[in-house]
């Protein structure tokens, strides 16, 4: 039995959406061009990828003379939101409390970003329930 197909995007994926949301339209070669330095992929790799992209519905392409054009057809704030959804489903039962609290618990996080924590809890919050 074939594994089964993922909708997340993989680090290769993600590398190359990240130069397609800051550029827009991109071919093949525009994107390997772009790689960061320390990251470059072959041309083969990038036509891969982009067309497993295209396939998951992240991307799609026209073509201009001989080259085919990619643009993105995912925002980034979607594809995030959509990944969050996943790591929650997969590793905290879509409970949001034991995501939040996993978080808390790794000992790393400062009193800035708890702070900003609280204020989006307490800007989120239904009127009805005390503030934080």
């Amino acid at each position: 039995m074939p594994p089964k197909k993922s909708n997340t995007l993989t680090e290769a994926e993600l590398r190359l959406m990240k130069i397609l949301w800051r550029r827009g339209e991109s071919a093949v070669n525009d994107l390997v061009a772009a790689m960061p330095d320390g990251e470059s992929l072959a041309y083969n790799s990038v036509l891969t990828t982009i067309r497993i992209l295209e396939q998951k519905g992240y991307v799609d392409h026209r073509q201009e003379g001989r080259a085919f054009i990619y643009r993105p057809l995912i925002e980034e704030n979607e594809a995030s939101r959509t990944e969050v959804k996943h790591i929650l489903s997969r590793f905290f039962g879509n409970s949001r409390e034991q995501l939040l609290l996993s978080l808390l618990g790794d000992n790393e996080i400062s009193r800035e970003e708890l702070d900003r924590l609280k204020a989006a809890i307490n800007a989120a919050a239904p009127d009805e329930v005390d503030e934080i």
